[in-house]
């Protein structure tokens, strides 16, 4: 197999790759029935002036299942850090006692766990069509490409195995987030 060959496809392989993990972090955010301090990684708390991961300005546990505990580093963040979790509107309640913040995490009715299995599909169909554009390009790519008929079907035929197996991939991470927030 010639160079040219093997670029277009550890392309279309990176691509697919980047969209199975923006898939993992996405589906990370999403909760299921547990407490985990993935829950608030998307919350930015003002730090001296500076927008700033909350992981970073503060240590997130989980005592038990249903529970967040937030020790920030420095005892003058507690309010900056309880106002980011309200502006980040998870629909959660911190609760401030001078030293920690705790968030208890109430548990999913039937109905919100049914929108957060819609929004694990919605999450994992922007991830297929990701995976489907990496093949786009690189047939678009191998069609560009001088090389015989045979070993440009052949190729094309690698690429669709590729595809397909990202595909499946994405299903089984989608099977897995949905029984996750489907148990109770």
């Amino acid at each position: 197999m010639n160079e040219e060959i093997e670029f277009i496809l550890d392309t279309a392989k990176e691509a697919m790759d980047k969209a199975i993990s923006h898939l993992e972090k996405e589906l990370k955010t999403i909760r299921a029935g547990k407490a985990t301090p993935a829950m608030l990684s998307t919350v930015m708390v003002d730090y001296y002036g500076s927008q700033t991961p909350l992981a970073q300005v503060a240590n997130v546990n989980t005592p038990d299942a249903r529970t967040l505990s937030i020790q920030p580093w420095e005892k003058n963040m507690l309010q900056e850090i309880e106002k980011a979790i309200q502006i980040a509107n998870l629909g959660f309640n911190p609760m401030n006692n001078g030293d920690v913040i705790m968030i208890n995490v109430p548990p999913l009715t039937e109905e919100r766990r049914r929108n957060l299995a819609k929004q694990s599909k919605a999450e994992a169909e922007d991830a297929k069509v990701g995976v489907r554009n990496a093949r786009k390009e690189a047939n678009n790519d191998l069609k560009k490409a001088d090389i015989s008929e045979d070993l440009l079907k052949n190729t094309e035929a690698d690429v669709q195995d590729l595809t397909d197996k990202y595909i499946k991939l994405i299903d089984d991470k989608l099977a897995t987030k949905e029984k996750e927030i489907l148990t109770i």
